[in-house]
């Protein structure tokens, strides 16, 4: 049996090579007619920062406040996405693909991803890889290869090119 892609999950950090990887998505969902949903999770701070922050601040104006923030970087976020896809989309005049949705969460990212694919029903994820120092070459990014592991979707993962170092 040969899988219909109708819907592709791309999650992105906003890196350079995550916008890389988008042109995979992109490039996917224009020769399959698929639809694009995006992800972007900004990483929730730790249990001790919380616990510091907290203390610090007071737990009701610690909530308020970040409630408050996250409102803000969450619009400010997917802005900058919709942004993003619109020059992108730009570049690729054969390419014509559609974006379904822009989900900017907060937690962590692995586990939102997962969650997100599995949520949308989507048929394959894309997102880039981040492997970094010395080992750049030889490893995954942390967060790719979890999802990778864990997901039980199909996983593209993409690495930077070359000559885009």
């Amino acid at each position: 049996m040969i899988p219909e892609i109708k819907k592709i999950f791309y999650a992105t950090d906003l890196s350079e090579n995550a916008r890389y990887a988008f042109g995979y998505a992109a490039s996917l969902a224009n020769r399959y007619g698929a639809g694009i949903t995006i992800l972007h999770v900004l990483e929730d701070l730790s249990p001790n920062a919380l616990a510091i922050v907290g203390g610090m601040l007071g737990k009701e104006r610690w909530e308020d406040l970040k409630k408050r923030n996250e409102e803000q970087v969450i619009r400010t976020l997917r802005d900058r996405i919709e942004r993003f896809c619109e020059e992108e989309s730009g570049k690729m005049t054969a390419c014509n693909f559609i974006i379904d949705h822009v989900i900017v969460e907060i937690g962590q990212p692995v586990d939102r991803i997962i969650r997100q694919a599995e949520k949308t029903n989507c048929d394959m994820v894309v997102m880039g890889s981040r492997g970094q120092g010395m080992l750049a070459e030889a490893t995954l990014g942390n967060t790719s290869r979890r999802v990778l592991r864990r997901c039980r979707k199909p996983v593209l993962v993409v690495r930077l090119d070359k000559e885009a170092d």
